[in-house]
């Protein structure tokens, strides 16, 4: 894709397309993370003069319909604070203007176009500007109207500043043969990740699964996981992940009878009750010493509920090894940075990526 600065943008119309897909709770944003990260190409394209409408998608709303719960409100009220300048959010398409200098559309997903790559609603975005930009490397894995279809059909698009940056940094990454290497997985479905996990096999000594993978896992070789989320469909592609012999289980995890629980108890994998559920895992001396060892890390995802204290202690413990080694480390998706910055300091994390699938399928 054409480079930013390859693209004549002064005194043009931008459309932007940036993944402030962020973590909010009662309306505030709780790590900015994201955001921040599309800045420089803001800063540059206002530089050129040019007017900037912000697409983005936020959580996953049922198509064609608007829920306030993802709503992009408060990530536009966290925009303007660190711009210090007002974002005006456009309801629909159709409202679009270039009074400000830069807006928002409000979640692209509230269209029922956007998740089939409809081509009424990639004519709308791929005309809407003079430049479509897009800067949305967590997005960029998917074949929607603004991730894909829309760059298609612009007369002129390019690729913003963060999405070349991303690209740069994980071509250097992945070009690297440092050994050993480890790999963690966090995550509720083993499908969604299975061939991710199988890439990372490929060039990893270990990889870590955490959340319902593990629990999908144990639950193949014959442990009993009580009321765990578990993917009951995929206990023969679990079998086939553990026959590599690079997995790593753990020996203890955290349950309890609910997730709204405070009320928890540490159990062998062995010794889960009926009742119970796996909502976080023990990290063993055995697997810190094969982070400290490590010479590259990739992490996605967390190793448990870790939002709720009593199920923080494994996620923690992990972020707190990976900080503490010497390895290069590479870190993504939205919960891992959120973990990030809940558990230690994001300088200790050699390089942090705003993708989650698409850092991993990069």
């Amino acid at each position: 894709m054409r480079k930013l600065a390859e693209t004549d943008v002064l005194n043009k119309t931008i459309a932007l397309r940036v993944d402030l897909n962020v973590p909010v709770k009662n309306d505030k944003v709780l790590d900015d993370t994201r955001i921040l990260a599309i800045i420089p190409t803001l800063e540059y394209l206002l530089d050129k003069n040019a007017k900037v409408i912000l697409i983005s998608h936020f959580g996953r709303p049922e198509p064609g319909l608007f829920d306030s719960k993802f709503s992009l409100l408060p990530v536009a009220k966290r925009l303007e604070e660190i711009i210090n300048n007002q974002v005006p959010i456009f309801s629909s398409i159709d409202e679009v203007n270039f009074s400000s200098d830069i807006s928002l559309i409000e979640n692209i997903r509230f269209l029922p176009g956007e998740l089939k790559n409809d081509k009424e609603l990639v004519n709308k975005l791929s005309n809407m500007a003079d430049v479509y930009v897009f800067d949305a490397f967590g997005t960029s894995h998917r074949p929607h109207a603004s991730t894909y279809g829309a760059i298609k059909a612009s007369e002129v698009s390019c690729a913003g500043l963060l999405l070349e940056n991303e690209t740069d940094a994980l071509k250097k990454a992945k070009s690297s043969k440092i050994s050993p290497t480890f790999s963690i997985v966090g995550g509720s479905k083993v499908s969604s990740k299975l061939d991710v996990i199988k890439s990372l096999l490929k060039i990893s000594d270990n990889v870590l699964t955490g959340g319902g993978i593990t629990n999908t896992i144990l639950k193949a070789q014959g442990h009993n996981v009580g009321l765990s989320l578990y993917e009951n469909s995929m206990l023969s592609h679990a079998k086939e992940l553990l026959q590599t012999g690079k997995i790593l289980l753990p020996d203890e995890v955290i349950v309890s009878k609910n997730i709204e629980s405070n009320i928890t108890r540490i159990s062998t994998v062995n010794s889960v009750q009926d009742d119970e559920m796996i909502l976080d895992q023990i990290l063993s001396p055995a697997v810190i010493k094969k982070i400290t060892k490590a010479k590259k890390i990739i992490w996605n995802g967390p190793i448990g509920v870790f939002e709720r204290q009593p199920f923080s202690l494994g996620t923690k413990a992990l972020a707190e090894a990976v900080a503490s080694s010497n390895a290069f480390s590479l870190a993504g998706g939205g919960e891992t940075l959120l973990a990030i910055k809940m558990f230690i300091e994001k300088n200790n994390i050699s390089y942090c990526s705003t993708g989650g699938g698409a850092f991993l399928e990069f």
